[in-house]
């Protein structure tokens, strides 16, 4: 059976969401799928002050080797001025033996993000996971146009080619949509997709 991990970061939740939903997708295909979270860096009195949400059903992951036992590798981070966050970042900054050693070499992988707006870095941020994601030797999978409710304008929505993404608002009220989630879905299950493939 495919194993495909959803490693997350969420300040406010709605990463959190759009992982579960990714992680839906996912097994949906068949796969065997592992939803954690990377571990918070800030401050507690920064996460205090600004309101993170903390409570979460997600363990925390166990460090960069337990990456080796996925076959796919779903990444999903808030932006942060256009990049990933410093709490992902620092994750993928611990994991040099596994690039020396080239463990990740023929996994899968993929992206998934948040911004306050529809023009608050989405794009670049869903880049620099994929980057990441690249150069540890991953094969990127990201939500193609067979899902179609990225299409239109008549309402607010995320999603992109290189990733399922939601749109959080400045003040975090607006959650992830039907349409953001079900892209979430529809990419998870594309990447479990390629990833039993490839290991066929």
């Amino acid at each position: 059976m495919t194993k495909v991990l959803v490693l997350y970061y969420s300040s406010y939740g709605h990463i959190e969401q759009m992982a579960d939903a990714m992680a839906q997708g996912a097994r949906d295909a068949g796969a065997q799928v592992d939803v954690l979270r990377v571990p918070e860096t800030a401050p507690d009195a920064v996460v205090k002050a600004a309101h993170f949400k903390t409570d979460t059903a997600h363990d925390v992951i166990a460090g960069p080797e337990a990456l080796k036992a996925y076959d796919a590798i779903i990444v999903g981070a808030p932006t942060r001025f256009g990049r990933m966050p410093g709490q992902m970042a620092a994750f993928w900054d611990t994991a040099g033996g596994l690039w020396m050693s080239g463990a990740l070499h023929g996994k899968v992988g993929g992206a998934f993000t948040s911004t306050a707006t529809q023009h608050g870095g989405q794009e670049t941020t869903l880049f620099s996971i994929i980057t990441n994601l690249l150069h540890f030797g991953l094969t990127i999978v990201g939500l193609d146009y067979g899902y179609q409710g990225q299409m239109g304008v008549e309402a607010v929505k995320g999603g992109a080619p290189y990733g399922a993404t939601t749109i959080a608002d400045g003040d975090g009220s607006r959650q992830p949509s039907d349409a953001e989630l079900d892209g979430a879905r529809y990419q998870g299950r594309r990447i479990a997709e390629v990833a039993a493939k490839l290991a066929a």
